[in-house]
């Protein structure tokens, strides 16, 4: 069966968030398409009907005289239908005046006439007229071209009153010609906002869509991570809250399903490493209660001295590695030298270095600037030296360089000495595994452990090979 390929949460919201977007643009930008001619025209009608009614009262005495023909208003009506304009309107150039003006008496003959293209005719039949002079609102849009339906011209009448009586009517017209390149620009105006508002409101979208896969991929990262027993900054989210709870519940749930293998683990682990010294200190106690001689005696009890020292310092370097391995991240860290760090343990090991005559080299001049924990990265040295020490020959080198890999700084510490058996490369970071030193000494297993446990912490890593003649650790840190 086909599958089909996965698509991540935030890409899903955005192509629902697109499409709510898209059509509600489309639904508003065709409402108010629609809607703005109408109420282009409605507005026109509006204002005719008031210059209508304001020239109406201008001739009604003159009308009434049966003056109006050689009267000074008639006169100012033909001169307002030749008057040339120059003006801009909100884009719009004007040039000449659309407005038209006739009167007619109460028998719907035209007397006075804007254009003085009409006057004497009949227009007792046109809506304006004939509602008008019948106390009505007369107003009618006649096409002067059938076949053009921007020829439309919109005429609006009022009655000429004069002693309470209608004896005449007076009609403005204007062509809807005139007024739609108001209704284009506005039209381009509206769709040019929403074209620039929906991809502004897109761009919103997409930034929170992304804030969201990516708020997503750092908790499966984190929750990946944790599963694996890895070290895991837990991630910080400022605006989505929630995911920042999810977080805390993820690592409690972390914390309270390791705590139970934890206990079980170091429970059965310690067991196991305290039964040699245990049994060591028992059966030196029952010799020293026999009759022995005084060098045995001492020596027994040499025995269970040393086996005691051993079994402290196995609990103690318990303790700091559960605390280690326990802390998701690091608590302080502050700015540090690279090369102070190595001239620190040299120093502390001075001595050691001096039993075995050997032959350290330290080349200072590429220290790299870190952060960190410098008393953990200062343990970390100190475990990887004290091992060097242990296992180089007498009077070996003991080589010391500081790299930068990537984005890493790299501690690689050399040694003279045997190879390290390759069954044991995979196992040397694990718990109570450690190999036998040359002077006897037992190792409690626990140092390489710590010093992985450390450069986990620090984003880093810890790498052991064998090299020709020797064997190279390296201890990486994450640099800034």
């Amino acid at each position: 069966m086909q599958r089909w390929p996965k698509i991540p949460l935030g890409l899903r919201l955005f192509l629902l968030y697109f499409v709510i977007v898209i059509m509600t643009t489309y639904f508003v930008s065709s409402t108010l398409l629609k809607e703005i001619k109408p109420t282009v025209r409605q507005t026109t009608e509006e204002t005719l009907v008031d210059m209508a009614n304001l020239l109406a009262v201008l001739v009604a005495d003159d009308l009434a005289n049966e003056t109006l023909q050689s009267s000074k208003i008639a006169h100012l009506i033909q001169q307002f239908g030749n008057r040339s304009v120059d003006a801009a309107i909100w884009g719009v150039d004007k040039k000449s005046m659309t407005h038209r003006i006739y009167v007619t008496d109460m028998s719907g003959i035209v007397v006075a006439d804007s254009w003085q293209q009409d006057i004497g005719r009949d227009f007792s039949r046109w809506n304006d007229v004939y509602l008008t002079l019948r106390g009505q609102y007369g107003a009618r849009s006649t096409a002067t071209d059938p076949n053009d339906p921007l020829s439309t011209v919109m005429h609006v009448a009022a009655p000429v009153i004069y002693q309470g009586q209608t004896i005449g009517s007076l009609t403005v017209a204007k062509a809807n010609r005139s007024v739609q390149p108001f209704i284009d620009l506005s039209k381009q105006r509206v769709i040019n906002w929403l074209a620039v508002m929906s991809v502004l409101v897109l761009l919103v979208g997409a930034v929170i869509a992304w804030r969201i896969n990516s708020a997503l991929k750092k908790l499966s990262v984190y929750a990946y991570k944790m599963g694996q027993g890895e070290k895991a900054a837990k991630p910080v989210f400022r605006v989505f809250y929630e995911y920042g709870q999810l977080s805390d519940a993820l690592a409690d749930m972390r914390n309270q399903l390791d705590g139970k293998n934890y206990v079980e683990s170091y429970v059965e682990t310690l067991t196991h490493e305290l039964k040699s010294p245990l049994s060591g200190i028992k059966g030196a106690s029952e010799l020293l209660q026999m009759p022995l001689e005084e060098a045995k005696r001492q020596r027994f009890a040499t025995n269970i001295e040393r086996e005691s020292e051993r079994m402290q310092s196995l609990i103690d370097k318990l303790l700091v590695l559960a605390k280690l391995e326990k802390q998701p991240e690091l608590e302080q860290t502050s700015d540090i030298n690279s090369a102070d760090l190595v001239h620190y343990v040299a120093d502390t090991l001075n001595i050691k270095m001096e039993q075995k005559a050997v032959k350290y080299q330290f080349d200072d001049t590429h220290s790299i600037a870190i952060v960190g924990d410098i008393f953990l990265l200062r343990q970390a040295l100190l475990n990887l030296f004290d091992n060097a020490l242990d296992f180089v020959t007498q009077g070996g080198a003991l080589e010391v360089h500081i790299v930068q890999r990537d984005e890493h700084c790299c501690f690689v510490i050399f040694n003279e000495g045997a190879p390290i058996p390759d069954y044991a490369l995979a196992r040397l970071t694990e718990r109570f595994y450690s190999l036998p030193r040359a002077n006897g000494n037992k190792s409690t297993g626990l140092g390489l452990n710590f010093v992985d446990q450390v450069a986990k912490l620090h984003f880093g890593y810890l790498q052991i090979r064998n090299r020709n003649k020797g064997v190279e650790v390296t201890l990486a840190v994450k640099t800034p």
